[in-house]
């Protein structure tokens, strides 16, 4: 949703683990709302907006090696604001944190950073693009050409990406509803990403190639109170089409939809609460919870009916706050790859 984690609307840090998913309605007084009818402005729109209180940079990649074998890539930089605006130095009330992950068919390696604004130690710069904590980066001269790397304990990795397609633009223009009570986003991505560079594993350097999403989302309070998590799908279909579509969870059992269809060319259609359906049809237990790994996606409008399976059941990313994350296959009517997000599963 990409987020499109939206987990880091919590407070910093302590507040984060004790309030989970609990915050993620909570009241945004004095933070800029997302309204209808947006007017984006590139490439600042590809900087930070620190007037409202979460954003996001969120890049998945699926990824092959020249043996064939498949790999999943993630990397995201969020930021979260304790009051609106910005200040020098340790005044500034801006608050950050990444994510980075390997996903192979029997590994999952994942690690996190944290940082203050306001003290360079992170930040987003629009032209020439940078967004940046400690040493790992998303830079490029613009968001069409970029250069990505991160590191951990037990696993790295240096890429280089390329666009050959233009953004898409999600909900109504970019303004997507997230539920019935209007709570709403900014939320566009660029899904046409050719990326290749070296995966750094235990076993050695894996030389890869594949194509990667990047999303790009802010807002102040994106999930009503009678939500609890989300289940986020970018699956990129070998017909050349794309679909993104989320479905958030409500505490009486049912669920709030949104979709994009996406053509090869980046025309699109936004599809509204309903029309897109995520049922699952396989659970795994990781982490001491019971996880759906294979879901049953479709979409009846574009006649899209497909199994989506987790490329490795076990990508839990058992960081600060936990959630699940990695690469999928897309099985049916439509043949694929993608990536699945889950979060709020207790």
């Amino acid at each position: 949703m990409n987020v499109r984690l939206l987990l880091f609307l919590l407070l910093w840090p302590t507040s984060v683990l004790a309030q989970g998913f609990s915050g993620l309605g909570s009241d945004a007084e004095g933070f800029v709302a997302p309204r209808p009818n947006p007017t984006f402005s590139f490439p600042a729109d590809h900087g930070a907006h620190p007037d409202y209180r979460i954003e996001w940079w969120y890049l998945t990649a699926n990824l092959t090696g020249q043996d064939g074998t498949p790999y999943g890539l993630q990397w995201t930089l969020f930021r979260t604001a304790l009051a609106p605006g910005e200040a020098e130095g340790w005044q500034s009330p801006q608050v950050w944190f990444a994510h980075a992950a390997i996903t192979t068919p029997d590994q999952h390696f994942a690690t996190e950073r944290f940082a203050r604004g306001g003290i360079g130690q992170a930040g987003v710069s629009a032209s020439p693009f940078r967004a940046w904590i400690d040493e790992w980066e998303l830079e490029g001269a613009d968001f069409d050409t970029m250069n990505l790397s991160a590191s951990g304990p037990d696993f790295g990795y240096e890429m280089s990406l390329k666009a050959n397609g233009p953004l898409v633009f999600h909900g109504d223009k970019g303004y997507s509803v997230k539920s019935a009570d209007g709570q709403a986003s900014y939320y566009y991505s660029q899904p046409f990403l050719q990326i290749d560079g070296t995966l750094k594993l235990p076993t050695g350097n894996v030389a890869v190639t594949g194509s990667a999403w990047l999303d790009r989302e802010w807002s102040s309070q994106p999930l009503s109170e009678r939500q609890s998590g989300w289940d986020w799908f970018s699956l990129s279909f070998a017909q050349g089409s794309k679909l993104m579509g989320f479905q958030l969870r409500q505490t009486d059992g049912s669920q709030y939809s949104s979709s994009t269809w996406i053509e090869p060319d980046g025309a699109t259609t936004a599809y509204g609460d309903g029309a897109f359906s995520a049922t699952p049809l396989a659970n795994t237990t990781v982490a001491d919870r019971d996880l759906p790994t294979q879901w049953r996606v479709t979409l009846p409008d574009r006649e899209v009916d497909v199994v989506v399976t987790a490329l490795n059941p076990n990508a839990w990313m058992g960081l600060s706050i936990p959630y699940w994350e990695g690469p999928v296959k897309i099985a049916g009517s439509h043949t694929g790859q993608g990536y699945l997000e889950m979060t709020g599963y207790e």
